[in-house]
Order: C-alpha cells, then structure tokens, then sequence
C-alpha cells in the first residue's frame, strides 16, 4: 500500500485527483485564485467596502445602528473619521455666523469707511 505524504503519493507522481496539482492547499498565491465570493459590500453611510452581506452589519461605522462604531482602543480610527477630516458644508459657516449673531432676512450695514471713499 502506498504512503500518502502531503498530497502526493511516494512515487512523487501528480495524480489526477490530487488537491495539491494546482497549488491550491495553502493560503498563498496559488489559494488567491480561489477566492471569488464577497462578503463584505459598499455601505450606504461610510461608502468604505465594509458592510457585510449577510450579517447586514457594517464594520467600519456600524450601520444600520443609530450610533456611529467608535472604540477608544483605536485612536487612529477615530482621528481618521473626526469633525474636520470631510467637507463640514454646515459646520464651515457657523463661526462667521456666530460672529455675526445669526442673523437672516436682512442686508449687512454698510461701513462709513467704504461709504467715504466713494
């Protein structure tokens, strides 16, 4: 009978039902042809490819839980998604408004400044 030893027999030939033929046995290169299904998709909060198809759970921001993923242990993460690091389209006005006492519906008066030299 002949030994088997690490996916080919002791005649050190390939056989056909041999798993080992196509390198496909460890997890290296050979194995990363193999891997052709997705777990995880795009999320509609973060838009990171984190959110996991069947779980229905995002792992970056938690979606679809009210609260936004933040762990204190990764402060590297939260540095990364912290007031600041995107567009802040609202929050870019506030300090002019708030100097201004937020005011609406009305036209800034004009300095005499500018009203002199002309």
């Amino acid at each position: 009978q002949k030994q088997r030893r690490r996916g080919r027999c002791q005649c050190q030939c390939q056989c056909p039902d041999d798993d080992d033929a196509m390198g496909k046995v460890g997890k290296g290169t050979g194995a990363l042809g193999k891997r052709h299904n997705k777990t995880h998709t795009l999320c509609v909060r973060c838009g990171k490819r984190s959110f996991h198809n069947q779980k229905k759970v995002c792992a970056s921001c938690g979606y679809p839980s009210a609260k936004i993923r933040k762990y204190n242990w990764s402060v590297k993460a939260i540095r990364r998604k912290t007031t600041g690091t995107g567009r802040c389209r609202h929050l870019r006005h506030m300090p002019r408004r708030f100097k201004n006492g937020f005011r609406e519906g009305t036209q800034a008066v004009r300095s005499k400044s500018a009203a002199a030299s002309s």
